[in-house]
């Protein structure tokens, strides 16, 4: 077992660097806005300049797997390069690949993205729990063996999560609420920070009034100081766990967003941004400025 936890890691993280993820995406519009070429090349010189001007600096890099596997091997060797060199600049790394299975195979993935003798092997990996949590143990047990984390997708911002995220079980909770007290469980008995984490849009208040069909109307939210008319709670208290909440930026999320969308529990968030600081480069310096930007609005915004 790994000395630290990653829960301990990403405290210390955290404290020490500031609450903030930035996401390596070499989309192709990023490349394009950095006048690079749209292929491994120009993926390779904006995730190396962004790891050179961030790994030193800010607590969590997250690198979007899908953005690589579509270069094919010569992809994924760029991300085994990106993953290894942010590590060893001292950032943690959050492999962003939302697998989700069952037995062998998410054993093998945990196996993939968990395991040190893995060259792709990262501090913590997204997860989709929509196959049932349960099917994710292995992902679990990877990541407690190793001192690794799991970040499982709870209440996303895009309009059509909320047909299942929303849904309601047989005992009245929603999905997501079913998923946010599973992760909690995980949690119990951690010494500091528990390591199993969720994840939860930055701007999950928009689905407040999506149009559903004919006999399934109904106005859903998230709030943490009981339900008012109309809304759906979600319950995190007790989660002692980090929360990432991607959508910040460019997506729309802003930084008084995460005290309204995850009340008490601000204090478990890892804002998580990735265009709008990108956009900043191919400046090392203005990259830099833009994360250090970030990390202090997103700070006084806990704070408050």
């Amino acid at each position: 077992m790994a000395e630290k936890s990653f829960g301990a890691r990403c405290a210390e993280a955290l404290e020490r660097r500031g609450p903030l993820c930035v996401g390596i995406d070499p989309h192709d519009d990023s490349l394009r806005e950095w006048g690079l070429s749209v292929d491994v090349a120009g993926a390779e010189r904006f995730c190396m300049t962004l790891v050179e001007a961030l790994a030193e600096e800010v607590a969590v890099l997250k690198p979007q797997s899908a953005f690589f596997e579509r270069f094919g091997s010569a992809g994924i060797a760029l991300l085994e390069r990106v993953v290894s060199a942010a590590r060893q600049a001292g950032a943690l790394v959050l492999l962003d690949a939302k697998r989700g299975d069952i037995g062998s195979t998410v054993r093998a993935y945990a196996q993939a993205y968990l395991d040190p003798s893995s060259p792709l092997a990262a501090d913590a990996v997204t997860v989709s729990p929509f196959l049932g949590v349960g099917s994710l143990r292995p992902m679990f047990e990877t990541a407690e063996e190793h001192g690794g984390g799991v970040f499982v997708l709870a209440l996303t911002s895009n309009a059509e999560g909320i047909t299942v995220q929303r849904a309601r079980r047989k005992d009245g909770r929603t999905v997501a609420q079913s998923i946010i007290d599973e992760v909690r469980t995980l949690n119990e008995g951690a010494a500091s920070l528990g390591s199993m984490g969720l994840v939860i849009g930055a701007t999950v208040s928009d689905c407040r009034s999506q149009t559903l069909p004919p006999g399934r109307q109904k106005t859903y939210g998230i709030t943490h100081t009981g339900p008012s008319s109309g809304e759906t709670a979600h319950d995190l208290s007790g989660l002692n766990g980090p929360i990432l909440v991607p959508g910040m930026g460019a997506q729309g999320g802003k930084p008084s967003d995460l005290r309204r969308v995850l009340g008490s529990a601000t204090k478990y968030a890892i804002p998580s941004y990735s265009r709008e600081i990108a956009r900043q480069g191919p400046s090392v310096e203005a990259l830099r400025t833009a994360a250090m930007t970030a990390v202090d609005a997103c700070r006084e915004a806990m704070r408050a």
